[in-house]
């Protein structure tokens, strides 16, 4: 499935090339705080048991796979490339689509993406997106990387890096604190996470019980007694629970015997500003990602005057970067076997969210007749001309 297959493990000796490598590649984010930080616990909490983390992560990675990708280099554009074939089709299990929506998900989730380059020489046959959470940096005396180690069930198998071709293409985001690994959005977001994961778990409690702090029951008996017997007290119990709690019973009237009143109550301020703690939570979760708030539909964000204009915004503040900068990674990683530049960006001209500024931009360009023709096609994004064009 990852390709182990064609390659042959090295030999693991006792001796490490660093005594403080493992420890320097294992550290964590910093000192936890609610909820755990490691890579695993965040994804469950706040991609698998999060709707606003799950939204803004597929949005991004979705938006970011599906922009068409240029391979060119400093002369020409190609139409067919063995670099773009092998994007089109980088496994048998994947499309580019896919391969590229795996890789920027693992970059969003954790900071870090990892592809395999299968093949013995020449351009891979196959690229394989690696998880993450089971891949470790291991350093060298000088602090570099030396190797990856992939963990899977107890077994381990080592990636030895070389200086003409890494077997390995590791993306990752910026981190201040740390050499090997990268920093994620979702570990920005982690306390707005368990902010709005605790204001749903309220809020399904709340449900739980009759959707409403209802009332209260008094009992005034009519000998004076101020209290219940034991058996009235149980009769009562369980006919609130079976006949009156939950939103299966919401709305269904009481029947009160003699010396039962009810006293309505409603919500305090304190349950009325929950809901408005849980739409901040959510506003910050989209906030740390890059995605505007608007198009989440969380009210009270009014940041930009349309939807057009915060989509705009989305793709060039957050999916456009992003994009970028995983492709030229992955084109400086296969130029080495290719034996040659290659670059690879997405075409700003078939993405239809940004076609305004694009006809713009083309238009000015045209116009500037002080400009020769390789300087238009330069501010445009295209390769220079090539001899002979004029």
């Amino acid at each position: 499935m990852f390709g182990f297959k064609n390659r042959t493990s090295p030999p693991v000796t006792e001796v490490k090339a660093s005594a403080t490598g493992r420890v320097m590649a294992m550290s964590g984010a910093g000192r936890v705080a609610w909820s755990p930080r490691d890579v695993v616990s965040l994804t469950k909490v706040g991609f698998n048991g999060n709707p606003i983390g799950f939204r803004v992560v597929k949005m991004i990675a979705e938006a970011a796979a599906a922009m068409p990708v240029i391979v060119q280099d400093g002369t020409r554009r190609y139409d067919t490339h063995p670099v773009q074939a092998l994007l089109a089709r980088p496994n048998a299990g994947q499309g580019r689509a896919e391969l590229l929506e795996a890789l920027f998900g693992q970059v969003l989730l954790t900071g870090n993406g990892y592809l395999e380059a299968v093949g013995d020489e020449g351009l891979p046959l196959e690229l394989h997106v690696l998880r993450s959470d089971r891949m470790s940096v291991v350093p060298g005396a000088d602090g570099r990387p030396v190797g990856y180690e992939y963990a899977v069930s107890g077994r381990k198998h080592r990636f030895a890096m070389t200086d003409d071709q890494s077997p390995i293409c590791h993306i990752k985001s910026f981190h201040p604190q740390d050499d090997h690994y990268g920093f994620s959005a979702l570990q920005a977001a982690a306390s707005a996470i368990d902010v709005h994961n605790a204001a749903s778990r309220w809020s399904k409690a709340l449900l739980d019980n009759a959707a409403r702090p209802s009332g209260a029951i008094v009992y005034r008996g009519a000998d004076g007694q101020s209290s219940l017997s034991n058996d009235q007290y149980d009769r009562l119990l369980e006919e609130m629970e079976t006949q009156h709690q939950g939103a299966r019973n919401a709305g269904r009237p009481m029947l009160l015997e003699g010396g039962l009143d009810w006293k309505p109550m409603g919500f305090s301020p304190s349950d009325m500003e929950f809901q408005k703690t849980k739409e901040a939570a959510a506003r910050e979760i989209a906030i740390a990602f890059g995605v505007p708030p608007m198009m989440l539909g969380i009210p009270g964000d009014a940041t930009y005057a349309n939807y057009q204009e915060a989509n705009r915004a989305f793709y060039r503040l957050t999916v456009l970067p992003l994009a970028t900068r995983v492709l030229s990674s992955i084109a400086v990683w296969l130029s080495d076997y290719a034996d040659e530049e290659v670059a690879l960006r997405p075409d700003l001209d078939q993405i239809p969210a940004l076609s305004t500024e694009r006809d713009a931009q083309w238009r000015r360009v045209s116009e500037a007749a002080f400009l020769t023709d390789a300087e238009k096609r330069n501010l445009l994004g295209l390769p220079a001309l090539e001899v002979g064009d004029g």
